[in-house]
C-alpha cells in the first residue's frame, strides 16, 4: 500500500499516463495532465507560503479544481479542510477559525463572504478563487516535487456536527484515508477500466473516499457531476458508460421515479453503493428489480474515513442490514461496560481498524470519550446476527438525516434560542417523502405575533439550507423530565402517533 495519498496519483500517472482521470462535462483530463496540474498548483501554494502542516480549506463544489487542490495541498504535506460551499458566513467563520486555516481555495461566488471573514480572522492569510484558476495555471513556475509525508501525518480535517451544537474536527491521517480506499478497491474489485460517478458532494468523506481516492488509486476514471438531476445523471452515465454509482437513499428514490425508458441508460452500471442513511427496504427491492443492479448498503462515519461495514457485493446480502466488517475493520456490539453482548442483543456499536481517526482537533476530552483502547465508540445502537451482519437499531444520538446530510438538533436549537421572541425550542427529524427526514422545530414563544415564516427566515440567515426547519409547531410547553431536560424522544413519539392517525 502507498505510504501517503500523494503516491496514489504519482503511481497512477506513471502507470496510466494517457488514461482519463477526470471527465467533467466536455472536459477530459488524463492522469499525466492531472499530475502536472497538481504539481503546478502545489508550487503556487508554496509560493504563497503554504508549508507542511498548514491547514488549507477547500470550499468548492464538484469540479476538477477540487481534485487538483486536494492533491496539491497534500503534496506539500499540508492539511485539507473540506467545507460545504452552502455554509453561511458564521458557519464558515467558526470552522476556519477552529482549524486555524491559513488559506482558502473557494468558489468565486463566495468571494464577498470570505473577504468579510478575512477582515476579522487574522489566521486566514490568503485566498484563491475559481475565477483566478486559468491565470494561475498559466504562471511559469517550477513544479513542486512531493514532500516526504509519513502515513501517520495528518491529511484531512473533517468537520462533523456535535451534540454541543458546534462542529468537531475529526483528524484523519494519510493511513486512515489510504486504508479505507484500499478496502474499497478490494471489495468492488476496481480496475483502471472502471468509471465512477461522483455526483455526491466530494467535500463529504463518503464521496471523497469512494469516488476520488479509490479510483485514483486504481487508475480508474472519475465522472464528476456538479449537481444531482436524476435524468441528466442517467444520461451522463449512458454517454460515458460509467460502471459504478454511489448515492444516498434520496437519490435512489428519485432514480426509481424515472420512466422505464431510462432503465437502459443505466445498464452500464455494474454495482451501486448506498450510505448516509438507511435505505428503505421497499426502495432497495424496487430499484434492484427495475435497474437489474445490486446496491451494496453499508455503514460509516466521518471519524472512520468513513466505511466500517458493507453488504458483500458478490456474497450474501441481507437487505436492511449494514453488512459485515469492511476489510481490515472490526465491529463489535457492547454493553455500557464495553463488554461484547451476545449475538442478537442490542448494544453500542464500536469499531477498530486502521481507518479510525487520530482524534478531534483541540478536544482531548471528547477524543478520550470516543476512542478507548483503540476502539471508536459510535454512539449508535445496533445488534449483530450469528453471521456477523450488523443491524443499526437507533440513530446516533439525536441526529437528523436529511437528503444524506447530517443535522444535529442542538446546532439548530442554538440558533432558534438567539431569536428574541423564542422562549424554548426543540428540534427533531420527521419523515419526508423525498429527503428521508426533514427538520422540524417545536417552539414556545414569548410573543403571540411570532409566526412560522418569521422563524424560518431567521434561520435562513444563520444556517445552511438543509439545516433550516421546514416545519414549525408552536406549543404552550415542551415535554420535560424531572430535572427539566427537554425530551426530544417524547416529541418524536407524539409526532409518530399523529402521523399514524393521519
Amino acid at each position: 500500500m502507498a505510504l501517503n495519498l500523494n503516491e496514489l496519483l504519482v503511481n497512477s500517472a506513471a502507470t496510466f499516463p494517457e488514461r482519463k482521470a477526470i471527465i467533467y462535462g466536455d472536459e477530459r483530463i488524463t492522469y499525466r495532465k492531472l499530475e502536472e496540474q497538481v504539481a503546478h498548483f502545489a508550487a503556487i501554494l508554496s509560493s504563497k507560503g503554504i508549508q507542511k502542516g498548514d491547514r488549507v480549506a477547500l470550499v468548492l463544489g464538484n469540479c476538477p479544481e477540487f481534485v487538483i487542490s486536494y492533491y496539491g495541498i497534500l503534496r506539500l504535506g499540508a492539511v485539507v479542510v473540506p467545507l460545504n460551499p452552502i455554509y453561511t458566513e458564521s458557519e464558515l467563520l467558526y470552522i476556519l477559525e477552529n482549524s486555524q486555516s491559513k488559506m482558502v481555495v473557494a468558489d468565486s461566488a463566495l468571494e464577498k463572504t470570505l473577504a468579510n471573514i478575512q477582515k476579522t480572522l487574522h489566521s486566514l492569510e490568503c485566498s484563491i478563487y475559481t475565477h483566478e484558476w486559468a491565470y494561475l495555471q498559466s504562471i511559469n513556475i517550477a513544479p513542486q516535487t512531493p514532500l516526504p509525508v509519513n502515513e501517520h501525518d495528518l491529511a484531512v480535517i473533517l468537520y462533523t456536527s456535535g451534540t454541543t451544537g458546534k462542529p468537531k474536527g475529526a483528524m484523519l491521517s494519510h493511513k486512515n484515508m489510504l486504508s479505507n480506499a484500499a478496502s474499497t478497491r478490494e471489495v468492488v474489485n476496481m480496475s483502471e477500466e472502471d468509471i465512477i460517478v461522483a455526483v455526491l458532494p466530494i467535500f463529504h468523506v463518503f464521496c471523497m473516499t469512494i469516488c476520488m481516492n479509490t479510483p485514483i488509486a486504481a487508475g480508474a476514471t472519475m465522472l464528476i457531476i456538479p449537481k444531482f438531476v436524476p435524468n441528466e445523471v442517467v444520461q451522463a452515465i449512458a454517454k460515458e458508460k460509467a460502471t459504478i454509482f454511489t448515492g444516498v437513499p434520496t437519490m435512489y428514490n428519485f432514480l426509481l421515479q424515472l420512466p422505464d425508458e431510462y432503465v437502459q441508460l443505466f445498464s452500464s452500471i455494474r454495482v451501486c453503493f448506498s450510505g448516509g442513511a438507511s435505505l428503505p427496504l421497499e426502495v432497495l427491492e424496487k430499484f434492484e428489480a427495475k435497474y437489474n443492479v445490486a446496491i451494496a448498503e453499508g455503514f460509516g462515519l466521518s471519524e472512520c474515513a468513513p466505511v466500517t461495514s458493507l453488504n458483500p457485493i458478490n456474497g450474501k446480502r441481507k437487505p436492511g442490514s449494514a453488512g459485515i466488517d469492511y476489510p481490515g475493520v472490526t465491529n463489535k456490539v457492547v454493553d455500557v461496560e464495553g463488554n461484547e453482548v451476545p449475538r442478537g442483543e442490542i448494544g453500542e456499536l464500536i469499531v477498530k481498524g486502521p481507518n479510525v481517526m487520530l482524534g478531534y482537533l483541540g478536544m482531548p476530552e471528547e477524543t478520550a470519550a470516543t476512542i478507548k483502547d483503540g476502539w471508536l465508540y459510535t454512539g449508535d445502537l445496533a445488534k449483530m446476527d450469528e453471521e456477523g451482519y450488523i443491524f443499526i437499531v437507533d440513530r446516533k444520538k439525536d441526529m437528523v438525516l436529511t437528503g444524506g446530510y447530517n443535522v444535529y438538533p442542538r446546532e439548530v436549537e442554538e440558533v432558534l434560542y438567539e431569536h428574541p421572541d423564542i422562549l424554548e425550542a426543540a428540534v427533531i427529524g420527521v419523515p419526508h417523502p423525498e429527503f428521508g427526514e426533514s427538520v422540524k422545530a417545536f417552539i414556545v414563544s414569548k410573543s403571540p405575533l411570532l409566526n412560522e415564516e418569521d422563524v424560518i427566515q431567521f434561520c435562513r440567515h444563520k444556517l445552511a439550507k438543509y439545516k433550516v426547519p421546514r416545519e414549525i409547531e408552536f406549543l404552550d410547553e415542551l415535554p420535560k423530565n424531572t430535572t427539566g431536560k427537554i425530551l426530544r424522544r417524547s416529541l418524536r413519539d407524539q409526532q409518530l402517533t399523529a402521523l399514524k392517525r393521519v
